[in-house]
């Protein structure tokens, strides 16, 4: 149990968690940069079918799910302990009253 509280085993989980970050900021830029030149590429040869929106969704939907992984439900509000921490809220809420 000691070799998870050491510097070094603390260092080598941050350093996974940003290679992680980058790893889905990467995916989120190229998403930005390839989808308007489906896009256009679409517009431009074809205006008649949008076929562009297969993409935009799919690949939506990976990059959604990369962001889930990387971020899970921390950032809507919902990670580890949520329920802890909304207890402990609405108790100081009752007691300021």
């Amino acid at each position: 149990m000691e070799k998870y509280n050491t510097p070094e085993y603390t260092y080598q989980l941050a350093k996974k968690r940003v290679k992680k970050i980058k790893g889905f900021y990467t995916h989120f830029t190229i998403y930005c940069i390839v989808i308007p030149i489906i896009i256009f590429t679409n517009l431009n040869f074809e205006p008649h079918f949008h076929w562009f929106w297969f993409s935009v969704v799919g690949w939506g939907i990976g990059l959604f799910s990369h962001w889930l992984n990387v971020f899970g439900f921390k950032m809507i509000g919902l990670g580890k302990g949520w329920e802890e921490k909304k207890i402990k809220e609405l108790i100081n809420e009752q007691n300021e009253s």
